[in-house]
């Protein structure tokens, strides 16, 4: 790197993958589980039980952020944030992650180097011990990070959508709506006269509302309320990606019954007024947890939900029209929430 403050900084195209590594791959965390890091032709992890949950998300410049919102560390950052809410979700601890990056061939490494200090910063406040063991680095004309996640079990069964059971209660940990009112207030007032969205103005917006504005951009979900859901005896559980309602409703089908949410306690879960009911039931990417438990556990006398739980419904036997959401005790028929392969107005 030139101390020339005039000169052009390095890329990919000038560096070269190799040496773009070098500096990117010091960056990263090594993790308690990892037994064989980056390096080699494949990493390897312990595997302490047996076995290892895994899941994979990718996130594309264009559908899935801006790089005038969101900084490099910002964008490392949410890649493990949202890979490693998904192995809390199923009451696991995450162990791992392999990152494979597509950049433009002008790309600055510096900007890699800061995305390789999220992912790092992420692990660290959010799942200490876990590493980042491996993955790819590739030109192309889209910047484009994928993000597969491992974690472990230790022993216990995973917790999946299709435990919950007719009178269980609805739990959250986590924020809610949060997110979806950093996305509308970018939208809103993070661009320019044209609509295009504005790195400066977006500043100043995070610098106003910073909790909103990072619960978009850099999330931190309540990762350690996983393995505690489950020690406490969750019945289902997933993390709270696309929305409230459309993954409450998601937990009803898998597991044949209908999910009551209480407005008034979602509210109040939310931290809001009921006129914010509509985003916190719809608004998608907080990557808080969502989960039921069985009814003794708050009953009188009972130990009470585990970490950050909060009781915002009940789990119900389904009606004449099968598995279903209600708010309120009424049915919920909209989408309520963000899914990518529906089409506009259907």
């Amino acid at each position: 790197m030139s101390d020339d403050p005039d000169a052009r900084p390095d890329t990919l195209h000038t560096v070269g993958e190799i040496a773009a590594l070098a500096r990117i791959v010091p960056r990263l965390p090594r993790g308690g589980a990892t037994v064989l890091g980056p390096g080699d032709d494949a990493a390897v992890v312990a595997a302490p039980d047996g076995r290892f949950v895994v899941t994979t998300d990718v996130m594309v410049e264009g559908p899935d952020f801006r790089r005038a919102w969101s900084t490099p560390h910002d964008l490392g950052w949410k890649a493990a944030a949202t890979n490693l809410s998904d192995i809390a979700a199923m009451g696991a601890v995450p162990t791992s992650l392999v990152v494979a990056l597509i950049a433009p061939a002008d790309t600055p490494v510096a900007e890699l180097e800061q995305l390789a200090d999220g992912l790092a910063d992420a692990c660290a406040a959010l799942a200490p011990g876990c590493g980042v063991v491996g993955g790819d680095l590739t030109v192309g004309d889209t910047l484009t990070i994928a993000v597969t996640a491992f974690g472990d079990l230790e022993a216990r069964a995973p917790v999946t959508r299709s435990g919950a059971r007719p009178g269980d209660v609805v739990a959250v940990s986590g924020g809610l709506g949060l997110a979806a009112r950093g996305l509308r207030m970018l939208f809103d007032e993070g661009v320019n006269a044209d609509g295009v969205p504005d790195a400066a103005r977006a500043a100043e917006l995070r610098a106003d509302e910073p909790r909103i504005i990072e619960a978009q951009l850099a999330p931190r979900p309540p990762l350690a309320d996983g393995p505690a859901a489950a020690l406490a005896g969750a019945t289902a559980m997933l993390d709270l990606s696309d929305g409230l309602a459309l993954d409450a409703r998601r937990i009803a089908r898998a597991s044949a019954v209908t999910i009551d949410l209480d407005a008034a306690a979602v509210c109040i879960a939310a931290g809001v007024d009921a006129m914010f009911l509509p985003v916190v039931l719809t608004g998608g990417e907080d990557h808080s947890l969502f989960a039921t438990f069985p009814a003794e556990l708050v009953a009188d006398g009972g130990p009470g939900l585990p970490g950050g739980f909060r009781v915002i419904g009940r789990v119900v036997e389904p009606g004449d029209d099968g598995p279903e959401l209600r708010v309120g005790g009424r049915p919920f028929a909209a989408l309520g929430g963000w899914d990518s392969f529906e089409a506009p107005g259907s």
